[in-house]
């Protein structure tokens, strides 16, 4: 479970970056450049949320001995 986190941890930096990368071509009115970026944060937030829900789901499947 440990592994699902970290990996929903990773698409969320990656998320982070691309929009940080678009908010950037943006400023420099760099359109096309911005819109690739901000599709490549949604696809990574989309990504890390799953992960998340996921590990959440499984986290409460858990079982105490």
């Amino acid at each position: 479970m440990h592994e699902s986190h970290r990996r929903a941890a990773e698409q969320h930096e990656l998320a982070a970056h691309a929009h940080r990368t678009a908010a950037e071509h943006n400023e420099k009115g760099d359109n096309p450049t911005s819109n690739w970026h901000a599709e490549r944060a949604l696809e990574y937030s989309n990504h890390a949320y799953e992960l998340a829900k996921d590990a959440h789901t499984k986290s409460g499947q858990m079982v105490t001995l």
